[in-house]
Formats: structure tokens, C-alpha cells, sequence
């Protein structure tokens, strides 16, 4: 394929501080890289505490059992979203209550949550699509006035912001990924990010199996046991220190991306503006953290049609999520709710090739190329 559709970016530290962390006979969780990680979320962006994890998935699951969800609970998100995001509270018995997407935007619609709360509701999970933060005051005082916990996904967020504040730092408990499809990789790896101080404690002892070996390190305990539930949720400090040489070059990787992203929008707006399609943008109150570039066709079969197109071109252009309520395993577990704003945006949402080392004559020959379908040429 002449243009993937995701590439991977080193920035040229990675496996030199990788060699720092083997040279250092501390490979295991929670060494000198991973510490770093951790002040680096923390002091840049203010996160109350940050724990590593090997995967954003595994931050969803940490946050399922930090807010003792149980069988029958019930848990708000949106259907458009990645399945992690709803299998964590699933291992945990939950119930998952889908709501439906805004009407330009995969983000969810807000205005429909409240009548979604009932008495078992427990938690309110946004999913920050594309980087693109969801309206996080409405949501927050849904929260406060039904007693609920607020999880964000925010899988795709790093560097991004709502009203000057970064996602991650609005709900109780918030999820990251660093999967080598984000902005910022480590090839697998995730974070967990804490901001109610009532959860500091357990959520290292989740993460170490159950056990307070974490105050045992510190030397706050003489000896470690078997505290709580828990798994092993820590990545090794190899996967650490690529992800530090990653963070080091954050402002400049974003950079790029945001610039990728204009030049992508600045040659496609004529399409937009003779209706062929729109492009997924943020309102004043949100960033754009240039995580992905996404056009919104006007039918599933112009779509399909612009993705056969690409791919004779050696351009490999994807479509993202599947609508969740309508999946094999929860449809019949749904409770019959049309989502269309949802199923809209699986059938007519399309990803372009987006990457840290696309050209502009990359960016120059994927929007001739789809001008060219448009002209009919």
C-alpha cells in the first residue's frame, strides 16, 4: 500500500532508554520510566494521579472495579464507540445503556442522557471521539444531580481540551490509550487517570493483583498481602521508556499532526462546501489534538464506492465503529431504542490515512484523489 493508513512515528530515544531500562536490572512494573510517565501526566496536565496500565482497556476495567459496579447496574455511553469501552463494565455485570450520537458529531448527544438515568444507574462513560472533548459541564451536573460517576474515555484525547481544561481531568476516573494508532504510542499501553483522591488507595492495589505491594515498595507497610480484587495491570518499564521518548517530543509531534489536519481540511473544503460531505470539526469550546482526520459521506454506498476508489490507488482509507446496541452480542440485550445519529455515522463515517510522517504531497495526492471520484474521473 503506497499511503497506510496509520504509520507509526519514533522520535529516535525509544530504544535508547529502552537499553537505560534493561541496563537498569528493573524491567518489571513501576521502575524509573514508568515514574516518569507519571510526573510527566501529572505536572503537565494537572492530573491529581496517574497509574500506567498495559492497555486503555485495562484503565476501563480498573475504573469498572474502583466504582464497585455489580450485576445489574446500569451504565450510560454511547453506542458509537470502541467495544472496551463497554466490555469493561460488562465483566462486571453491568447493564449498558446506549445513547445515541449528536447529529454532527459521533460524540453523545447529551440532551438524551437524563432520560436514560434511572434508580440503578451508576455511571455516565463520554467518549471523547477523535480527540473531540463531549460537552463535559452538562454531563458533570447530570452527575452531581443523580449521584453518578463520570469515566471518560479518553482513548483518543491526549492534549486536548475543553473550555482550557485537559480531558482526562474532568470526571472521577479517566482512561487513556497509547496503542500505536493514537498520537502518542508505546505500541499497547494505557493509562489510568485518578482525580477523587477516595480512589488513590485502591486503584494501586487493583492494579498490583489485590495487593498493597505498592506501600510495600514505599516502605509504608513491613509486608505485602492480599488486600482487595485485583489483576496485573502494570506494563513493564520497557514499554515505559518507549512511551517516555514519545512524551518528550509531545509538542512537537502535535504539532505536525495539527498541521496534517488543516492542510487535509483546507483542501477538501470545496467538497464540503458543494455538499459532498462534511468534516468532523470542534465547536470554540473544544481542541483539536489532530488524532484523526474523518469525512462524513451522504450514504453508505458513496462511501464504499470512495474506499474501492482509494484502495486502486494504493490509498487505504477505513471506516471506524460498528454501532454497539446493534452488535451480535448486546442486540438482544438492547432495549430496542433507534439510534440513527449512531448507525449514520457507522454507515457514512470515513477515516483518511493519518500519521505523524504523512507528506504534504501525501495529503496533496489523497485529496486529488478524492476530488477526482467527486469529478467523476
Amino acid at each position: 500500500m503506497k499511503i497506510p493508513f496509520n504509520k507509526p512515528f519514533f522520535t529516535g530515544n525509544e530504544t535508547k532508554y529502552i537499553e537505560e531500562a534493561v541496563q537498569s536490572m528493573k524491567i518489571s512494573g513501576d521502575g524509573v520510566f514508568t515514574k516518569k510517565c507519571h510526573a510527566f501526566f501529572e505536572e503537565k496536565y494537572g492530573f491529581k494521579k496517574c497509574l500506567l496500565t498495559t492497555s486503555c482497556t485495562d484503565a476501563l476495567e480498573m475504573a469498572a472495579i474502583l466504582i464497585d459496579i455489580q450485576p445489574g447496574d446500569e451504565v450510560i455511553m454511547p453506542s458509537y464507540t470502541f467495544v472496551s469501552t463497554a466490555n469493561a463494565f460488562v465483566l462486571r455485570g453491568a447493564k449498558i445503556v446506549f445513547a445515541d450520537s449528536l447529529p454532527d458529531h459521533p460524540n453523545i448527544d447529551v440532551s438524551k442522557i437524563e432520560s436514560l438515568i434511572t434508580s440503578k444507574t451508576k455511571a455516565i462513560v463520554p467518549v471523547h471521539y477523535g480527540g473531540v472533548a463531549c460537552e463535559m459541564d452538562e454531563i458533570l451536573e447530570l452527575a452531581k444531580k443523580y449521584n453518578l460517576f463520570v469515566i471518560e474515555d479518553a482513548a483518543q484525547a491526549v492534549d486536548s481540551f475543553y473550555k482550557g481544561k485537559p480531558l482526562g481531568s474532568f470526571g472521577h476516573l479517566a482512561a487513556f490509550s497509547f496503542h500505536e494508532t493514537k498520537n502518542i504510542i508505546s505500541g499497547e499501553g494505557g493509562m489510568l487517570v485518578i482525580n477523587d483522591i477516595q480512589f488513590f488507595e485502591r486503584a494501586e492495589i487493583i492494579r498490583e493483583k489485590g495487593t498493597n505491594r505498592s506501600q510495600f515498595y514505599r516502605g509504608e507497610v513491613d509486608k505485602y498481602g492480599w488486600m482487595d480484587i485485583g489483576s496485573s495491570f502494570l506494563p513493564s518499564d520497557i514499554i515505559a521508556a518507549f512511551l517516555f521518548a514519545q512524551l518528550e517530543n509531545i509538542e512537537y509531534i502535535q504539532n505536525k499532526r495539527i498541521a496534517h489536519w488543516n492542510s487535509f481540511y483546507n483542501k477538501l473544503k470545496p467538497l464540503v462546501d458543494q455538499n459532498h460531505f462534511s468534516i468532523l470539526k470542534c465547536a470554540e469550546n473544544q481542541t483539536n489534538n489532530g488524532h484523526l482526520f474523518a469525512i462524513v459521506l451522504n450514504n453508505l454506498e458513496t462511501r464504499s464506492r470512495l474506499i474501492t476508489h482509494l484502495k486502486a490507488q494504493s490509498i487505504l482509507a477505513v471506516f471506524h465503529y460498528l454501532s454497539l446496541h446493534k452488535s451480535s452480542y448486546y442486540n438482544e440485550k438492547h432495549d430496542g431504542r433507534v439510534l440513527d445519529k449512531s448507525d449514520k455515522f457507522s454507515d457514512t463515517l470515513l477515516r483518511l490515512p493519518f500519521y505523524f510522517e504523512l507528506t504534504e504531497e501525501d495529503i496533496d495526492f489523497i485529496c486529488d484523489q478524492i476530488i477526482a471520484f467527486y469529478n467523476g474521473k
